[in-house]
């Protein structure tokens, strides 16, 4: 059944990869459908048909509905698909890892998102992605640094009390934490040796086979 549903991805795409990712690990194998982000093709009238706001990933269900933004297609593929939870079984785990999603998303993805549109000069012109154009700031580049450098510490304080990051099961938090730290590299970003905890669970989660997707 989850051969009719399409995923519009792209290979370099950090968002690409936290869906392959939780597909990955609820072993689904949907129609994946590459898009050439160095081709503009998320640009083309195509694609716009498909996702106005030209970014990927985008999923496409049976009926031609399509879902953008990372949280909401998980949220639809792991209640369309209620085996191996990774948004938590529970009312109380739900909570849990939306609350600790949402902080990986926002306090470190984000601000890796932000320091790299700002600083590609590849990306001139498109400093935020979506629909409308955005000039870059070069000086947010350095505030983005200091961010993803505070988020990496309070995500080590965290897995100094628990084995995932929201709490004693592995969950999208994990997975968007994860890619948060590859992405990273992009503005010469890793884990201090310091944080041993951090270091710990990294080196456990990047072992995890679904994270080669």
């Amino acid at each position: 059944m989850s051969r009719t549903l399409q995923l519009y991805h792209a290979a370099g795409s950090p968002n690409s990869r936290r869906v392959r990712v939780f597909l990955a690990e609820k072993g689904l194998e949907l129609t994946l459908i590459p898009v050439d982000r160095g081709a503009g093709e998320q640009h083309s009238e195509a694609y716009r048909a498909i996702n106005p706001r030209r970014v990927v990933p985008s999923l496409m269900l049976e009926d031609g509905t399509t879902i953008g933004e990372v949280p909401a297609i998980m949220r639809y593929l792991d209640e369309a698909f209620p085996e191996t939870p990774l948004l938590g079984a529970t009312p109380k785990d739900k909570g849990l890892v939306a609350m600790w999603e949402r902080r990986a998303e926002l306090e470190g993805f984000a601000a890796v998102m932000e320091g790299v549109r700002n600083k590609s000069a590849g990306l001139k012109g498109r400093a935020i992605a979506g629909p409308h154009g955005y000039e870059q700031i070069p000086a947010l580049v350095d505030r983005s640094v200091l961010r993803v450098k505070n988020f990496l510490s309070d995500l080590n304080e965290r897995l100094e009390q628990v084995p995932f990051i929201a709490g004693d099961q592995f969950s999208a938090a994990d997975i968007t934490a994860l890619v948060t730290i590859d992405f990273a590299r992009a503005l010469d970003v890793s884990v201090p040796d310091e944080h041993r905890s951090l270091k710990r669970w990294y080196e456990a989660i990047s072992a995890r086979p679904s994270m080669k997707a």
